[in-house]
């Protein structure tokens, strides 16, 4: 299992959908403690159906947070 700090919550832009790997993915048969990085490449959201290159993280690299601080400096 990742540790925490590895474990970034992904947001999704169409929907608003948030996949929190604390919880995985009850639906799409998701283990609890996966990163969104280790998904399949064919998963889908569970809401909307959207594939994963739709998701934005919620911290860490790539992020909105993550750019401004990038900026900052």
């Amino acid at each position: 299992m990742s540790k925490p700090e590895e474990m970034w919550q992904c947001q999704m832009t169409n929907c608003g959908y948030i996949y929190d790997p604390a919880h995985g993915d009850k639906k799409g048969k998701i283990p609890k403690g996966t990163r969104f990085e280790d998904l399949p490449e064919d998963w889908k959201c569970p809401c909307c159906g959207a594939s994963k290159a739709m998701f934005k993280p919620l911290a860490g690299p790539g992020s909105v947070a993550a750019q401004a601080v990038k900026c900052d400096k």
